[in-house]
């Protein structure tokens, strides 16, 4: 049986193996992609992190073998939350599982990784900051059809590059692990458990990326007070495990992630949507426009450190 996918274009099936359990057999279109994932899945199990562990992998690489965690996303189980805005007790209690794991994967999986697996790059560098900051430029901005001025752009760009890519801001970054593409559609909750999924795209960089990616997520909707309390959850359990971790300086670093992930999804979006035509990524294009107008609302700073996007975001408005 296949299972539905969203973004990737690998192919998810359901079978049973000669042992009669049920597992899932993933059949990828890039080697490397396909070797970065077997590795990080054996790595984080060796570490006793929630992940599926690889059961087989072909001799050509282009297709695996792996545990079966069921059908339950937490995107999913946050259903109530997500459409209504008021989140119950139970799903409190997944997002806080969650991010509490988070900590884990990014401070213990990245204990004798190594980097020079990952793929396409190893860390997050300057070229990897400016390819998100370009698939919004090239893929969301141009296809809206809305005048730009591109050096007024690539001004903002530099300033965020800067921003983001600076010693002085946040805890140092070259120790964890980078999860990428962390949201409520890439864990699984088996027995009330969070298990990561989807993490081949990881690399070396830093934390606040992957809590950007995760409480501002488009159609997750979480409320700003509930973002704030598992931004407490989560930096709590990062200093038990990262004890010289400057919680200032990461909170002062953590709204220039949050503003380049929003660049990046709507990037993910216009490709996906204006280019490919999928019904779901042009359904949530107006989700993340809302979060980009909010985010300038709640950081006014951003306003004057990044004043062309900020105007850019008033005339997207007419989108939604």
């Amino acid at each position: 049986m296949n299972i539905a996918k969203q973004g990737s274009n690998r192919v998810y099936t359901r079978e049973t193996d000669a042992e009669g359990r049920s597992i899932i057999r993933v059949e990828g279109t890039n080697r490397d992609e396909n070797r970065a994932f077997v590795y990080m899945s054996r790595h984080f199990a060796e570490k006793g992190l929630p992940v599926p562990r690889v059961l087989w992998v072909s001799e050509d690489g282009m297709s695996y073998t792996q545990e079966d965690l069921g059908d339950t996303l937490l995107f999913d189980a946050i259903r109530h939350g997500r459409e209504t805005g008021v989140f119950d007790e139970t799903e409190r209690t997944l997002l806080t599982r969650t991010i509490r794991a988070l900590a884990h994967i990014q401070t213990e999986g990245a204990q004798d990784f190594d980097w020079s697996v990952c793929y396409p790059v190893p860390a997050m560098d300057e070229r990897a900051v400016r390819w998100d900051l370009n698939y919004f430029k090239y893929c969301f901005l141009k296809g809206t059809k809305i005048e730009f001025s591109e050096p007024k752009l690539e001004d903002d760009f530099d300033s965020m590059v800067a921003n983001i890519l600076s010693p002085l801001r946040g805890e140092p970054e070259r120790g964890f692990f980078l999860y990428r593409d962390f949201q409520s559609r890439n864990v699984m909750i088996k027995d009330g458990k969070p298990y990561f999924i989807d993490f081949q795209g990881g690399r070396k960089g830093p934390t606040q990326y992957d809590v950007a990616s995760f409480l501002w997520q488009a159609k997750a909707n979480i409320p700003p007070a509930l973002r704030e309390e598992l931004i407490d959850e989560y930096l709590e359990e990062l200093k038990r495990l990262r004890p010289c971790m400057a919680e200032d300086e990461w909170r002062a670093a953590l709204p220039h992630f949050v503003l380049l992930r929003t660049l990046q999804v709507l990037g993910a979006y216009g490709y996906r949507g204006y280019f490919e035509r999928k019904p779901h990524f042009l359904e949530s294009i107006p989700n993340a426009l809302r979060n980009l107008n909010e985010l300038f609302a709640m950081y006014g700073e951003l306003q004057t450190q990044y004043p062309y996007i900020y105007a850019i975001s008033n005339d997207l408005l007419v989108l939604l």
